[in-house]
């Protein structure tokens, strides 16, 4: 840091203190990022919850506000939240409680909630002092034996109370209702599950200890939404992410067709996925729609009421319903991908990525803490109640003893304390006996109260006594939680389903996305490219900057890929619908592509994948290439031939027939089979014609029963049979004859 600088002197300066600057914030980020860590963004893995949300929770318990009480009003609830136990805004104490109360947000409902409370198009909750709310049964399992010593307290946070460290959590809330939050330097987002499912794992797990997570999948599948909708990941790429803790889902919206007779259909989507807010679901494809990135839809209409109800309408009846779905997962958040980090604090401490074996395992842990702490707890007040029943039970048998002792005696206590060596709680509840309780029917039903707390107790002492036991009652009430939630029920049934992502053409989802429309693709010599709307058959009106001309043009549609082939070798695709428009010279390839600068365009054509190219280079060096090999999907392009300068490639022919007609710039012409020609992908090519100087003319493949054809520079055609061709025909790689008479002086097959 250098020197230490030393503040002004002047005042009280005896307390200054210089200190290192970078030391001081790292140690107050430090301190801020563990609170965050701590006590805002992570849920504890043992009740699911964040501290704002167990604080809202054990608030409502303290308000009595449970699911067969009344409503209160939800300023009522806040106020006592931030009032007792969480020092922040009011608002973004509400904005927790209306989350805990959404269907749609929360899987199963930890508030139960009167009034306005947003809906899934993002509408916000009305303020608090017009709703009302109260505990569900969700929230009581999560507190069930909270007043029986079940979970450790600690003060809050002006000392005037206490709060629960964590919630006995009854429930498997965690993974039931997922969580997701953002911390510093780590964040958290887990999907919800269903209870039924997560119950049956966590007795699996409590029978079979060391179960893998690939076992515990067939219990829990995979998540399921609030909102439904279909999970199309496969099974291994599920087990993948709940075994590592990271990972994620893809949801997609569920749809079906709607007939509506003559043909006519229309496409109703009736889920969406999880937190999609539909109102701006709706914006988003209807921006599509006017911006023609959906040429197959022709209208979206929102027929939403308590239910989702979508329609999109297609252009035709010919449309087919899958294609224009998958082009709408494409564009649209009908699919989305839910990220999976089950990022949780470890004990309520340790903020640590966990898989789905070691979440339901801790869960498991603290449930049986939970019945240790209970029974504990009931155990202690068996023994103080069975001490007063002992005391009152010897007063019984010596009741009339006891009546002298009390009326003559000064001093009653310690005279009855000795006499019968009773405690002084025995004696207080002696003496705090009323005179109508000293009936004969009174003192058997302390007997039989007696022998029903002894009984209690011995049972207590065994539980405690053995591992075994503990885990059948835990067992037992997991067993209880998910007859509560389950599937048959209407809030336990799955609501998310599973499937396959259907086989789709990829060809036909991209055209589905683009208008189509006819273009002419016109390139300079230059190498500018532009497109023109329309097939223009004439192109001597087509204008070009000073010094450039024409090099190519050709008709195609917007909807088709334009394979560019360079004189270095490399391939490149441009969509029809990405090039520039025909007004003014259009823009240079090289701001398009990453082309060489010292490569030039050698020839662009529409692909056109069923067909098959011969590649050529000067030196006479060729092989054959399906067409599906020279698209590429980046600006890098894909290198196809492998040339370098001087030499360079120099033809592309379509392949047809079966043999291959060479010509050498020294006009000599040799026709070999076409099968004596390779096919690759890339490489450098096999020697098509053999040269003592010079390099390759022309090449051209044909059918050989169709004889080889050719044009003059007059337009004249000439055509040579098979037995015309004897004296050309022979292996690649010879040096062929002279051309025959008629051959075009240019060396070219068209003249």
């Amino acid at each position: 840091m250098g020197q230490e600088i030393l503040p002004p002197s002047g005042g009280d300066d005896d307390n200054i203190q210089p200190v290192d600057l970078k030391a001081a914030l790292e140690q107050r980020y430090l301190a801020y990022a563990l609170s965050t860590i701590m006590h805002r963004a992570l849920p504890d893995v043992r009740d699911g919850l964040k501290p704002v949300h167990r604080r809202i929770v054990y608030a409502m318990n303290e308000m009595g506000l449970r699911p067969t009480s009344a409503f209160r009003k939800c300023a009522k609830i806040v106020g006592e939240v931030m009032g007792n136990y969480h020092p922040h805004g009011d608002q973004s104490i509400y904005d927790a409680l209306a989350r805990l109360a959404q269907d749609f947000s929360q899987r199963y409902t930890l508030v139960n909630g009167q009034g306005n409370f947003g809906n899934i198009d993002g509408d916000s909750p009305a303020a608090m002092r017009y709703t009302e709310s109260k505990m569900t049964a969700v929230s009581e399992l999560l507190l069930e034996g909270i007043d029986q010593d079940a979970v450790d307290f600690r003060d809050t946070y002006d000392e005037s109370n206490s709060e629960p460290v964590v919630l006995p959590g009854a429930f498997p809330n965690l993974l039931a209702n997922g969580s997701s939050g953002i911390a510093v330097g780590m964040a958290t987002s887990i999907p919800s599950h269903n209870a039924h499912e997560l119950c049956d794992a966590a007795l699996h797990l409590i029978k079979h200890p060391d179960a893998t997570v690939e076992k515990l999948v067939e219990f829990v599948p995979g998540p399921d939404f609030p909102t439904g909708g279909i999970i199309i990941d496969s099974r291994d790429s599920i087990i993948e992410s709940y075994r590592t803790g990271r990972g994620g889902f893809r949801v997609r919206a569920k749809w079906q067709t709607e007939d509506l007779g003559r043909g006519g259909f229309q496409i109703v989507i009736t889920e969406i996925p999880f937190q999609v807010q539909k109102s701006r679901l709706i914006e988003k494809i209807a921006e599509l729609l006017i911006a023609r990135k959906l040429p197959l839809l022709e209208d979206i209409r929102d027929e939403s009421a308590e239910d989702i109800r979508v329609v999109l309408v297609p252009k035709s009846r010919s449309v087919d319903p899958t294609i224009l779905m998958e082009s709408m997962f494409k564009l649209t958040e009908l699919e989305s991908r839910f990220p999976l980090n089950m990022n949780v604090l470890s004990m309520g401490r340790i903020p640590k990525v966990m898989a789905l074996n070691e979440v339901l395992k801790e869960w498991l842990d603290h449930r049986r803490e939970v019945l240790q702490r209970r029974s504990r707890f009931r155990l202690a007040a068996i023994e103080k109640r069975l001490e007063i029943l002992g005391g009152l039970l010897i007063a019984y048998l010596n009741i009339d003893e006891v009546i002298r002792i009390i009326r003559e005696e000064d001093e009653p206590k310690p005279v009855m304390m000795a006499r019968w060596d009773l405690t002084d709680n025995q004696v207080e509840a002696i003496l705090n006996m009323r005179l109508r309780a000293l009936r004969k029917l009174e003192e058997f039903e302390i007997r039989k109260e007696f022998d029903e707390l002894t009984k209690e107790k011995s049972e207590i002492e065994a539980l405690l006594a053995s591992d075994d036991k503990q885990w059948q009652t835990v067992a037992w009430e997991i067993g209880e939680v998910k007859k509560k939630f389950a599937k048959a029920t209407e809030v336990g049934r799955r609501r998310t389903q599973f499937a396959e992502a259907p086989e789709a053409d990829e060809e036909a989802i991209q055209q589905a996305m683009i208008e189509k429309e006819p273009i002419t693709v016109v390139i300079s010599e230059k190498g500018w490219i532009r497109a023109l709307k329309g097939h223009i058959a004439d192109t001597a009106t087509l204008t070009f900057k000073e010094g450039d001309g024409l090099k190519m043009a050709f008709p195609a549609q917007t909807t088709d890929k334009i394979l560019i082939v360079t004189t270095g070798g490399k391939a490149f695709t441009l969509g029809g619908d990405k090039l520039p428009g025909g007004r003014g010279h259009g823009e240079p390839l090289r701001i398009m592509v990453d082309m060489d600068n010292d490569q030039a365009v050698l020839t662009a054509f529409v692909h056109d994948s069923s067909r098959k190219q011969l590649i050529v280079s000067t030196a006479g060096n060729g092989f054959v290439v399906p067409e599906a090999e020279l698209v590429a999907n980046t600006r890098k392009g894909k290198q196809i031939m492998n040339v370098a300068l001087p030499e360079e490639t120099q033809l592309l022919v379509p392949v047809s027939g079966d043999h291959v007609a060479v010509v050498g710039e020294n006009r000599k012409l040799l026709v070999f089979p076409l099968a004596q020609v390779p096919e690759m992908s890339r490489g450098k090519g096999v020697r098509l014609q053999r040269y003592k100087d010079g390099g390759i003319s022309d090449v051209r493949c044909f059918a050989i029963s169709d004889g080889l054809v050719w044009e003059d520079s007059a337009g004249r055609t000439f055509t040579k049979s098979k037995d015309e061709l004897a004296e050309w025909l022979g292996d690649r790689a010879s040096a062929g004859r002279t051309v025959p008479k008629g051959f075009p002086r240019s060396g070219k097959f068209a003249g």
